[in-house]
């Protein structure tokens, strides 16, 4: 390990930027197959190649870096190296997070914005005091808090979810189609 850390002082390069690991060895181009040898002994195994008229001995996965790191004892290294990472790992995960709650805010708001919508064309055409207490229930739910998600409002009313999206739907379903495909009707045969 001591030969190995020498040559990685003398020769090699360490680079973090652009999300990526990567380090290499460059040496003479008859040393890259030996040196690719020797790390293949001690469990590292590396590619190697000539780039210019030398030799280049490279890995670019960081749990292999990491491991010839901590191997070498550098230490400064492999934290900074482990704090990128974890770093990088967190960032990807927030963004994750962030794409699906917006994606869900999104769908929520167009939602809403559609039964609002038909809540209100009921209402004017004289049909919404037509329907059944429990959609007329919810419909009231939606128009006091059109912000909330359809769990936000099974909770306030007391209602599983299933009751309260398919109160919702048979909203905006008796709006668009009207009364007659407003009532549960059994689906047609295929």
């Amino acid at each position: 390990m001591a030969w190995l850390r020498g040559v990685f002082l003398a020769s090699g390069s360490l680079s973090l930027a652009g999300g990526r690991t990567h380090l290499e060895f460059v040496v003479a181009e008859a040393d890259a197959a030996p040196l690719a040898a020797r790390l293949a002994a001690v469990d590292l195994p590396a590619s190697s190649r000539a780039r210019r008229g030398r030799g280049v001995v490279t890995w670019k996965g960081g749990e292999t870096v990491s491991t010839f790191l901590r191997r070498i004892g550098a230490g400064p290294a492999l934290l900074e190296l482990e704090a990128r990472q974890v770093s990088r790992s967190l960032r990807g995960e927030l963004n994750r997070v962030l794409n699906a709650e917006s994606a869900n805010l999104t769908r929520t708001v167009s939602a809403a914005g559609r039964q609002l919508a038909a809540i209100s064309r009921l209402e004017r055409d004289g049909v919404l005091l037509d329907e059944p207490a429990l959609v007329r229930r919810v419909a009231d739910a939606r128009r006091e808090t059109p912000e909330a998600t359809i769990t936000e409002l099974a909770e306030r009313l007391g209602l599983h979810r299933s009751a309260v999206q398919r109160s919702l739907e048979r909203l905006e379903r008796v709006a668009l189609h009207g009364r007659a495909l407003g009532r549960e009707q059994p689906a047609p045969l295929a």
